[in-house]
C-alpha cells in the first residue's frame, strides 16, 4: 500500500466514523422516543444519554460558531495529502459523501440542528434517564 492509498484510508474511515456518529445523534433520538413509549429501560441509561447530549450540543455550538466539524477537516485533509480533488476515487466515501453533506445555506443547518437539539433536551425530560450512580 503506497502512501496515497493509506491516506485514502484513513479518510474513509474518518468518514465512516463521521457517519456513524450521524447515526447515533438521529437514531438515538428515535429510539429514546420508541424506547420511552414501549418501556424500554436501556434508553433510560444516563451515560448512554449522556453521551447523545453532548454529541448534538457539539453539533449545535459549532453551527452557532460557524465551526467546521473536526472530522470533516481531516477527512479533507488526508484527502488533499492523497492527491484527491473530492471522493471520486472511492466507493464508500461517494455514497456516505453523497448521504452526508448537503448544499444549503449555513443558517438552515443552525436551524436545523438547534431545533434537533432542543427535541433531545425534551426527551431527556419526557424520557428521564436513571440517575447516575455515585461511586463506591
Amino acid at each position: 500500500m503506497n502512501s496515497s492509498e493509506f491516506y485514502i484510508l484513513l479518510a474513509d474511515l474518518i468518514l465512516i466514523t463521521h457517519t456513524l456518529f450521524v447515526v447515533f445523534v438521529v437514531l438515538g433520538l428515535l429510539f429514546i422516543i420508541i424506547g420511552g413509549i414501549c418501556g424500554w429501560s436501556w434508553v433510560r441509561n444516563p451515560w448512554i444519554r449522556l453521551a447523545h447530549l453532548l454529541a448534538i450540543g457539539v453539533v449545535v455550538i459549532q453551527s452557532w460558531f460557524g465551526a467546521i466539524c473536526p472530522l470533516t477537516v481531516w477527512e479533507n485533509s488526508l484527502r488533499q495529502m492523497a492527491g484527491e480533488a473530492g471522493y471520486q476515487d472511492s466507493f464508500i466515501s461517494y455514497w456516505l459523501e453523497t448521504i452526508l453533506y448537503y448544499r444549503f445555506p449555513h443558517w438552515v443547518f443552525v436551524v436545523a440542528y438547534t431545533l434537533f437539539g432542543a427535541l433531545v433536551l425534551v426527551s431527556w425530560l419526557w424520557v428521564r434517564p436513571r440517575p447516575f450512580k455515585k461511586a463506591v
